[in-house]
């Protein structure tokens, strides 16, 4: 184990506001690509179809940058607690995806993305918003974010040149929020988007 991962597992990096905000950044980045990975596979899995996810152009998907945001302050001091650290993100981001399931269910007048009503996901279901595999799910994310990703990020933030670093790390995330933005507004305002965009090249579109 070298010097620098143990003193990110014992909180004692001290980085620059700049090189948090920018692992800040790229966090959100990553997050939400490997969110959509998973729920391209699940969805592979459980149909054997190929199916695009999210709601956006690019493979990326918003509640997986919120909930890796989330349990990076939880777990901080937990680091070399590897069972807290994965207790506590399925606690952090259980209720995140209960939370979130239910107020769109609430405010889109019973619009659900996600609904764990069948097979395996059955076991631990709160009204179809949460379930035990899929926060067992998220803590195994959660470790490799925080044992993986994260420490990875944090040495590219201390080695990089400063500008390099913050010009890849801004870029990725302006990009990633103009599609996010731009999909959203053009979806409220009945225009074309990316969604209508897969499906009229013929790509099956799962909403999320």
């Amino acid at each position: 184990m070298t010097k620098f991962y143990r003193d990110y597992l014992d909180g004692k990096l001290r980085p620059e506001r700049y090189r948090q905000i920018g692992v800040g950044l790229m966090v959100v980045v990553v997050a939400g690509f490997v969110g959509w990975v998973y729920e391209f596979l699940v969805a592979l899995c459980e149909t054997g179809k190929v199916y695009m996810q999210g709601g956006n152009l690019l493979p990326w998907i918003n509640i997986y940058a919120i909930g890796a945001l989330a349990v990076i302050p939880f777990t901080y001091r937990l680091r070399r607690k590897p069972w807290a650290v994965f207790v506590v993100s399925m606690i952090v981001t259980g209720l995140i995806e209960l939370v979130g399931g239910w107020l769109v269910y609430t405010i889109g007048n019973g619009t659900r993305y996600w609904n764990y009503d069948h097979g395996l996901w059955l076991i631990g279901n709160i009204n179809g918003f949460v379930c035990l595999l899929s926060v067992l799910f998220f803590g195994i994310f959660a470790m490799v974010l925080v044992y993986g990703i994260l420490p990875l990020l944090a040495r590219a933030a201390f080695v990089w040149p400063r500008r390099v670093f913050l010009a890849v790390a801004i870029s990725l995330f302006a990009v990633v929020m103009v599609d996010e933005v731009t999909n959203l507004c053009l979806k409220n305002a009945g225009v074309p988007n990316a969604m209508d965009l897969y499906r009229s090249a013929g790509w099956e579109y799962q909403e999320f």
